[in-house]
């Protein structure tokens, strides 16, 4: 059989994921610990040794893909003009482009603002401001300030165009890497996302792979590394999209529950769907990723305690207020512990309801109404989900609990605030088999296989389940 080797490098994990081209089905899996801090390729052999071991002799090794979240994966600090403008236009293609995004920073640069940036090291700041045509002191500015002092981080212009060529003439004076590129908002409200993000990906293979010590995976490996949460995104559209053979699956969205956060990915045109509403700021684009970093299960549990409140907590866990801040507290500083009996189990599924709630509330967009003398009038701000008709969880609390359904539906909309524009119906399913990041690797080369995988691999849950093809990922912490 001929067989592709789809390697995921994750923060604390390395997965290793074999699928049999011909057939079109995973043959093999296995997890091992990531060793980073020595030689990343020590922790990637032991899994490999594991799939070999399954698949035995008959597999002809025809490709292997490669992603990465190791090592803090891709870390950004971008920077704009108006906050609710140029600098949330900049916040969105680093996220679209699978970073973690560390600080968006406003107007011209402090020195304070620049001392932050310095101790915050990000792996490339991004520089935007200004529409085409309009202003350009404030990202002028920025790049003269910042690389004068910090000459040995990338950096990416993606501002009004009628600054770049000084731009490119401060980056040049003051030796530092840099890339220009189209405006992240060319057209005031209009978000660009596609050329920056694909300039940020193409740094991130060809310079922080090797500062993240990923040079011997891409030497051996022979591969480019892309960031996993980019290779999520992929999956995300293809899905939502479909291929030339298949129909996609129409406006969906993938909600990704951690030990440290809760990322959320929408694929929506998130246009208005009641009628009489006026659009408000930014018209966020159709791929959309949002990072919650106050949203997680074990490194976050205190934060999302203090972020949804302990009477909420009370309220979804019916445990008392000490049991809540005790079990939070020991969660965040023990962030390898599993539940070991049904009360820690659902607390823990308690703690995901709260984290969904809350991260698809921030992801989604808002409804105003306001009465004037023609009416009432409804203004939009951010993406209405309320079109999303497929809503899929994945992460270790959804992938072994009994009851995904019951965390899932806190993703709906709540009646009572139909001005959050959440969705507002949805068939749920679940990835159980790390299968998103690993049909972000072949959706580029094999579009059709990686459609069908996610066909074949995603789990319905809730009343309408239908039987699928559900493969576990065997973990081994040798």
């Amino acid at each position: 059989m001929e067989c592709i080797q789809l390697i995921d490098f994750g923060s604390t994990y390395t997965k290793v994921i074999v699928v049999d081209k011909l057939a079109q089905q995973i043959v093999a899996s296995a997890e091992t610990k990531t060793t980073v801090e020595t030689d990343i390729m020590i922790g990637y052999e032991k899994a490999f040794a594991q799939v070999k071991g399954q698949v035995g002799g008959e597999c002809e090794w025809t490709d292997c893909l490669v992603c990465s979240s190791a090592a803090g994966g891709l870390k950004m600090i971008a920077s704009g003009l108006v906050p609710e403008l140029t600098s949330e236009a900049a916040r969105l293609v680093c996220l679209g482009s699978g970073a973690k995004m560390l600080e968006v920073f406003s107007q011209k640069l402090s020195s304070q603002d620049i001392a932050n940036i310095k101790k915050l090291n990000p792996d490339i700041i991004l520089l935007a401001g200004g529409t085409d045509g309009g202003n350009q002191d404030c990202i002028i500015h920025n790049a003269k300030r910042l690389s004068e002092t910090i000459k040995q981080i990338p950096y990416v212009a993606a501002g009004n165009k009628n600054a770049m060529d000084d731009l490119e003439a401060i980056f040049n004076e003051n030796d530092v890497y840099y890339k220009i590129t189209d405006n992240v908002m060319p057209v005031m409200n209009q978000v660009q996302i596609e050329p920056a993000r694909e300039v940020i990906r193409n740094i991130f293979m060809e310079k922080i792979t090797e500062a993240k010590g990923l040079g011997k995976a891409k030497e051996k490996l022979s591969r480019e590394i892309i960031p996993t949460p980019m290779a999520v995104l992929r999956a995300v559209e293809l899905l939502a999209k479909g291929t030339e053979h298949s129909k996609g699956w129409g406006p969906l969205m993938v909600i990704d529950i951690g030990g440290a956060t809760t990322d959320v990915h929408s694929a929506c045109d998130g246009y208005p769907t009641h009628s009489g509403t006026i659009m408000k700021g930014l018209f966020e684009p159709f791929l959309k990723r949002t990072v919650e970093g106050d949203l997680g299960m074990r490194v976050s549990a205190e934060s999302l305690k203090d972020s949804v409140g302990v009477r909420t907590l009370e309220e979804l866990s019916h445990e008392s207020f000490s049991y809540v801040t005790d079990r939070c507290s020991v969660l965040s500083n023990n962030t390898e512990l599993l539940a070991t009996n049904k009360r820690e189990v659902d607390f823990d599924e308690s703690l995901a309801s709260a984290a969904v709630k809350v991260a698809v509330t921030r992801h989604a967009g808002l409804l105003e109404s306001v009465y004037t003398p023609l009416g009432m009038l409804f203004y939009q701000t951010g993406k209405d989900l309320s079109s999303v008709n497929t809503i899929i969880g994945t992460g270790g609390v959804l992938a072994y609990s009994k009851n995904p359904e019951k965390i899932l539906k806190h993703s709906l909309m709540d009646k009572t605030k139909p001005e959050q524009l959440m969705p507002k119906k949805a068939r749920f399913v679940v990835d159980g088999a790390y299968m998103m990041s690993a049909a972000g690797l072949l959706s580029e080369r094999y579009p059709e296989l990686a459609f069908k995988l996610m066909s074949d691999y995603l789990k319905k849950v809730g009343k309408k389940n239908e039987p699928q093809k559900q493969k576990m990922v065997r973990r081994s912490v040798s």
